[in-house]
């Protein structure tokens, strides 16, 4: 395989997690007497350019198609979050009614809901037909259509440019990262800003997060990558913020090479060091990696079955993505875990991918009553344990399994 930016072969392996069905593709009573389509799931790391990245078996087509489930909007720190970000750009970058924001990956309209509230003008690009149905109920204007240089141009040429991009973690999902940045430097105006934000591969290596390594992820980015990246494409990074969010995120600001005004902070000059002091263009730094999954695999197993050898009952929280990662490579099916409870009712009344563990609302947490609660979000581990604190009035406990197996 080669490179998806730079072209030069990929030999240096990160992690094989065997294989698994893309972990969106949540079944319905139809689709669970059917066959599901498995993927070899494998990342390699690009030694030219640095650049982490899936093996190529998946189509974006097959990732996200018009029942994709996930939906932005039901975390509330998240959501929080998302409202702390347009107030801090609209201070930052003078945004008002006479500006336009277009946010590639709008899904539900969970950000774009607060630029509209400031009466600035905005445009959401969207590919899943449900998450763009659920944004225009909320008044967003939408585009549904994957983006990319084709697109950027269209919008440009009827008038749609921007003053600020928003791409909250969709940099690592598209299988041209090329062609997806270039559309953003035609898509600003000439002194347009576009923000990006990603889990930070940094994080990822060292706190054993490869539940985040899944299908529609294509890509692990580091700062040294990404702005590699850009400048190839047109764009130069003029900021870099670190962010709690995902277990560990970089936001990133970026302006059109040829045109932009915006200074460089010292802030990227540090991270870039910092990532450069922990060897991360060093095949060192990703040899252990696979190592240490499998321990959290195999402690995550060995707690399931003592607790259920034990008489014990342990349902799950999250239908989330990640989880389906993990819950897959460690062979979990629902004789270990019968269960989990979601908030999104997209989800509820679904199976999960591979595992074909039962999604069910929460209200079944206080008519069952588990001994444990398996948080598979574990990076919003303190929303879930204030949201669901009433556990603990019949004795109930929670457990994550990334970046280490806890009970608390």
């Amino acid at each position: 395989m080669k490179c998806r930016h730079c072209g030069a072969s990929l030999e240096l392996p990160l992690a094989d997690l065997g294989s698994a069905p893309p972990s969106n593709a949540y079944l319905t009573e139809q689709t669970l007497h059917a066959p599901e389509k498995w993927f070899p799931l494998r990342v390699l790391v690009c030694e030219n350019c640095w650049l982490v990245q899936t093996e190529d078996f998946s189509r974006a087509h097959e990732l996200f198609d018009a029942e994709y489930a996930y939906f932005s909007g039901f975390s509330s720190s998240w959501l929080a979050h998302c409202e702390r970000y347009v107030s801090d750009m609209a201070a930052r970058f003078a945004l008002d009614t006479n500006s336009h924001v277009i946010e590639v990956a709008a899904n539900d309209g969970y950000l774009l809901q607060y630029v509209r509230a400031r009466g600035i003008p905005c445009t959401g690009v969207e590919p899943t037909a449900s998450t763009a149905a659920a944004a225009r109920a909320r008044g967003i204007p939408i585009v549904e259509d994957f983006f990319g240089t084709r697109l950027a141009q269209a919008l440009a040429a009827g008038g749609r440019q921007a003053d600020l991009t928003v791409a909250n973690n969709v940099l690592a999902h598209v299988p041209d990262i090329n062609d997806f940045v270039t559309g953003f430097t035609l898509l600003l105006k000439p002194q347009g800003v576009a923000t990006f934000e990603f889990p930070h591969l940094l994080c990822l290596i060292s706190e054993t997060q490869f539940d985040t390594i899944y299908h529609e992820h294509f890509y692990y980015l580091s700062l040294h990558a990404v702005k590699r990246i850009f400048e190839h494409n047109g764009l130069t990074v003029f900021d870099v913020e670190e962010l709690p969010t995902h277990g560990g995120s970089l936001r990133v600001f970026a302006q059109r090479t040829d045109t932009g005004l915006h200074a460089t902070t010292s802030r990227v000059a540090e991270l870039l060091q910092m990532e450069t002091a922990a060897g991360m263009a060093t095949t060192g730094f990703y040899s252990d990696f696979q190592s240490k999954a499998d321990m959290v695999k195999n402690d995550l197993l060995a707690f399931l079955i003592d607790a259920k050898r034990a008489g014990e009952r342990v349902a799950g929280y999250g239908a989330a993505a990640k989880g389906n990662t993990l819950l897959n490579y460690a062979g979990v099916r629902p004789d270990l875990l019968p269960w989990v409870a979601d908030r999104n009712p997209a989800k509820q009344g679904k199976y999960l991918p591979g595992s074909r563990i039962p999604v069910v609302a929460e209200i079944y947490l206080n008519s069952n009553r588990p001994d444990y609660v398996l948080i598979l979000p574990w990076n919003l581990r303190e929303e879930v344990m204030a949201q669901l604190a009433y556990i603990r009035e019949w004795g109930g406990r929670f457990v994550t399994a990334v970046p280490r197996l806890e009970v608390v």
